[in-house]
């Protein structure tokens, strides 16, 4: 076979919407951590202000988007591992083999994204998870889902208990006679550091990419840390995507009305409850050691109610408008996710840092928003005209190329989806 042909392929265009959603949201979900320092995701006190307005866009990201968008992702990362697995099974292929080929091409660009590119990468944590999900492949839907839902309960209980330990003793700190009084001091004093840090990351990501580069490089440590800090979110959340696979709820196959079931039972609670988390962070003045104990434990529960209901309310929406020109345009998006995914990395660090446009530190919460906006629009123009010509995005066809060790078909031929 030349590298002009391709072979036919049978997509399922459910995924690739809900992949191409997925991607957009990821950059709502990201846009605060390429254009502020680190801790500004969590509390707007970190850094942009606690104005009314500010606090409104941090409400609006917390509440709507913030892990949200990241579980979605998970849940189909999870589902896209199955179903890739599954094929590889039925053309005779050895799917061990096949996966942990991809697994470790995906924790090699990974590696590349967070030391050349852009600090926040997931890729790295979804090859280290993937290699572990790999193993509840043959499991049916209920036990995975059983399953998944008692790990992310323990890594709830577990982060609660961690985290929520520091803001006791640090509650000490103000109490003389508490025998934590000085255990509670040094907590405090940790977490003091960050308006420090802030600053440094200014200036960091304002000057010149060497100096990004080897302050990665220093830290090298970090993505092997976040495997650990969030294996307990993810790993459920691919085991939730390899379930829902499995029982037609990601391919489409569930009614109208048992997808409206699941909006309605999950979404209302799961609002509050994130509304619930909101407002005591607003009510400790967005105190650090709460923004922390918020976002890594907290808001779990009402996030994980919102990514389902999230998934069942764009399906639904997938469903009514899967003939229009928007839904194809997005699902080109999913189709070449990965490529959106690092491009999206390398257009925004080239606005944001000093070696680009230098805009770091400089743009308010809500005018961030139109960032996405454009990033989204540069998303959906050009991912459907490349794949009428192409059969892959560029990395895709690279990550396939890589993975499968000889050069892949790159060019459409007619019977091709």
């Amino acid at each position: 076979m030349s590298a002009t042909t391709a072979p036919a392929s049978t997509r399922i265009v459910t995924l690739d919407a809900l992949r191409g959603f997925a991607v957009m949201g990821i950059l709502a979900m990201n846009i605060v951590a390429f254009a502020m320092p680190e801790m500004a995701y969590l509390s707007p006190k970190a850094f942009g202000g606690t104005s009314p307005s500010d606090i409104a866009a941090w409400g609006f990201g917390f509440l709507l988007v913030d892990g949200k968008m990241r579980g979605l992702f998970s849940i189909l990362f999870g589902a896209s591992m199955l179903l890739i697995v599954d094929r590889a099974d039925a053309r005779g292929n050895n799917p061990r083999s096949v996966h942990y080929r991809r697994m470790f091409w995906l924790a090699v660009f990974g590696l590349c994204h967070y030391f050349f590119i852009w600090w926040g990468d997931i890729l790295f944590l979804y090859a280290a998870v993937g290699c572990v999900a790999f193993g509840f492949r043959r499991w049916e839907a209920r036990r995975l889902i059983k399953w998944a839902l008692g790990l992310y309960t323990l890594g709830v209980v577990l982060t609660s208990l961690f985290f929520g330990a520091q803001l006791a003793v640090a509650s000490a700190a103000d109490d003389p006679t508490s025998p934590l009084v000085e255990a509670g001091r040094e907590v405090r004093a940790e977490y003091a550091k960050i308006d420090r840090e802030a600053i440094d990351e200014v200036a960091l990501y304002r000057g010149g990419y060497a100096a990004i580069v080897d302050e990665r490089l220093g830290n090298a440590v970090n993505p092997f840390i976040g495997v650990i800090m969030m294996m307990l979110e993810t790993l459920p959340m691919m085991m939730l995507g390899m379930a829902l696979f499995r029982n037609g709820f990601l391919t489409g196959d569930w009614t109208t009305d048992a997808y409206r079931r699941i909006v309605w039972r999950w979404l209302p609670p799961g609002i509050l409850l994130t509304l619930i988390v909101a407002w005591l962070q607003w009510r400790s003045g967005f105190d650090y050691i709460v923004a922390v104990n918020a976002f890594l434990a907290w808001a779990a529960p009402g996030r994980l109610m919102m990514t389902i209901a999230y998934a069942a309310l764009l399906l639904l929406l997938i469903r009514r408008y899967a003939d229009g020109g928007g839904i194809a345009r997005v699902a080109a998006a999913g189709r070449t996710a990965f490529s959106n995914y690092l491009g999206t990395s390398i257009v925004m660090t080239t606005i944001f840092y000093g070696y680009g446009l230098d805009l770091f530190g400089q743009v308010d919460r809500w005018t961030l928003y139109l960032f996405c906006i454009g990033m989204w629009a540069v998303m959906l123009l050009w991912s459907k005209p490349w794949l009428d010509r192409f059969a892959y995005g560029p990395l895709e066809w690279l990550w396939r190329t890589l993975a499968r060790g000889s050069l892949q078909p790159m060019r459409r031929v007619p019977g091709f989806q």
